[in-house]
């Protein structure tokens, strides 16, 4: 069959009279590629044969299925098909019935007028090829969204750079059926010596590693496009950049055996349209990697700098014969803002400390390293100032840093000299210390908890410190504690309110805390006490410190 016969509509005439056979063949045989069937069966079976018809023409008495009934089973098969009925009497109603239900497109009384018939098959071809334009454009555009969704579902699975950039040139490759592909990615408008690749199977299509292309795309940012000699082993080849804005990211090279179909101008544009979205994606991908790394410096940084907060605090200290001192702190991030300090002075005194910079993590935690140094170089003179002259002496030097970042420390400082069994301690708006007799515990006795309530603002809210110092003697068995509020502040799961009393998912506050102290067994174990406290709590919010001084 020629090209141009090719090229031509398909037209069916069905008809059991040979003459109307024949004259309608000869009407339509130079517009159309024209098929004949004498009866409604055999018409079957040349649509079977010869597939879908632009138009068929039908008469309508026929032996053994009328021309209705023959148009109606086409109409599910062929829905796009153009059908005109020819009839030589006027039965309305199937008519009516075959023009409703889109069966038939128009139909002609016998004898008709070839001028007449001529016009409406004219008018049914005109009508098949604009049905078939708007079907073929549907049909593309649900191909090119069906891949769209497929490529971008594969390539976005993978949040990992590399596995991304392994996962686009097989997407790519596989669902645009190339032999070959190769992805390099780029960096500062350099190719990078990675490379990864696509090979479909039983393909011998040579990957170019070192393809002039691959420059050629890097330089001028455009796709290019390489079409294989027949008589040579040179591939089809389709370069193109994977650019996001001005990033470029990626270059992408397709190749096709020389021997199979060239991709045509829709399939190019449409990878293209494939590698923005991939451009995209893998931008995200580099976008977050690279917050990755930031954020795992960063924590490597923050370990470093946890490890020396821990270091800043007193891990150890002298066994003294007058008194036991424990403390612990835990952040509630890498570092915090709670410390404690023990200090025991040459002159046998034995300062005690436990504050708290407002906020959390690092500045929290350099303000808190500020307050440990002045502090330290405060207790350590020959000559100690009295506990709230310290407090003076802290906000005088921290004050204007504080102020200026809008932070502020609460702390309580003491001094017990184990010769008079005399306390005096400062409080700069922290929580109260607690003291209680372990002995008074033991027997049992009905005991309500002392809450030294003597205090002043936290340090850095003004100018000048000033507050009073609260003493009191403590005789042998009495143990004074300080706390940060988040141990008075945790929230306390259900399990764990039970047996402190308070309501779930309420805080610890100072009661809860009051008792878990009654409850906890002695001698007084810190360690245990909080680790109890952390595993009835919710989350840590806040971070934990808690310090005693129990007198022997």
């Amino acid at each position: 069959m020629s090209q141009g016969n090719r090229s031509k509509l398909k037209l069916l005439v069905v008809d059991d009279e040979a003459d109307n056979l024949d004259l309608l063949y000869r009407t339509f045989r130079r517009d159309f590629q024209v098929y004949r069937a004498d009866s409604a069966l055999s018409a079957l079976e040349t649509l079977d044969q010869q597939g879908e018809m632009a138009v068929i023409i039908s008469d309508q008495r026929m032996p053994e299925m009328n021309g209705t009934e023959f148009l109606g089973k086409t109409v599910d098969r062929y829905p796009d098909t153009i059908r005109i009925l020819l009839t030589g009497y006027t039965d309305v109603e199937d008519l009516v019935e075959a023009i409703n239900s889109g069966q038939v497109f128009k139909y002609i009384t016998k004898p008709w007028q070839p001028e007449e018939l001529k016009a409406v098959v004219q008018q049914a071809s005109e009508t098949y090829k604009v049905i078939k334009q708007r079907t073929n454009e549907l049909q593309r555009a649900l191909r090119r969204e069906l891949l769209f969704n497929d490529v971008m579902s594969a390539i976005r699975e993978s949040l990992d750079y590399r596995s991304m950039l392994q996962t686009i040139v097989e997407t790519m490759g596989r669902t645009f059926h190339a032999s070959a592909g190769i992805l390099r990615p780029v960096e500062s408008d350099r190719l990078m010596p990675e490379t990864f690749s696509y090979q479909a199977l039983n393909s011998e299509t040579p990957l170019y590693h070192e393809d002039p292309l691959l420059h050629t795309v890097l330089e001028s940012r455009q796709r290019q496009v390489s079409l294989g000699e027949e008589d040579s082993n040179s591939a089809n080849r389709l370069v193109l950049p994977l650019l996001y804005q001005k990033d470029f990211l990626a270059v992408l090279s397709l190749y096709q055996d020389n021997h199979a179909a060239a991709w045509s101008s829709e399939d190019v544009q449409l990878i293209e349209g494939m590698a923005e979205q991939a451009a995209l994606a893998l931008s995200q991908a580099k976008l977050y990697q690279r917050s990755q790394e930031q954020a795992q410096q960063m924590r490597a940084e923050l370990e470093v700098a946890r490890q020396i907060q821990t270091n800043l605090l007193r891990q150890s200290w002298p066994e003294m014969e007058s008194a036991k001192v424990q403390a612990c702190c835990y952040p509630a991030r890498e570092v915090g803002g709670d410390f404690f300090e023990v200090y025991i002075h040459a002159q046998g005194d034995i300062w005690v400390a436990v504050g708290d910079v407002s906020g959390k993590g690092v500045p929290a935690a350099l303000f808190m390293a500020s307050a440990i140094s002045v502090m330290r170089r405060e207790l350590s003179q020959e000559n100690t100032p009295e506990p709230e002259q310290v407090m003076q002496n802290l906000n005088s030097i921290l004050s204007e840093d504080l102020v200026s970042n809008n932070c502020f420390i609460t702390m309580v400082l003491a001094r017990y000299t184990p010769a008079t069994k005399q306390l005096v301690y400062a409080n700069a708006g922290h929580i109260y210390p607690l003291v209680w007799s372990k002995q008074a515990v033991a027997d049992k006795a009905e005991i309500e908890p002392n809450f030294l309530k003597v205090r002043g603002v936290p340090l850095g809210i003004l100018p000048v410190w000033k507050a009073k110092a609260g003493t009191l003697a403590l005789n042998p068995g009495d143990i004074f504690l300080l706390t940060s509020d988040g141990i008075t502040e945790a929230t306390i799961s259900e399990e764990g309110s039970a047996g402190s009393g308070s309501n779930a998912g309420s805080m610890l506050q100072q009661s809860g805390l009051w008792e878990l102290l009654l409850a906890e067994p002695a001698p007084l174990d810190l360690n245990n006490l909080l680790a109890r406290i952390r595993d009835q709590a919710v989350e840590q919010e806040d971070d934990q410190t808690i310090l005693s001084l129990e007198v022997l």
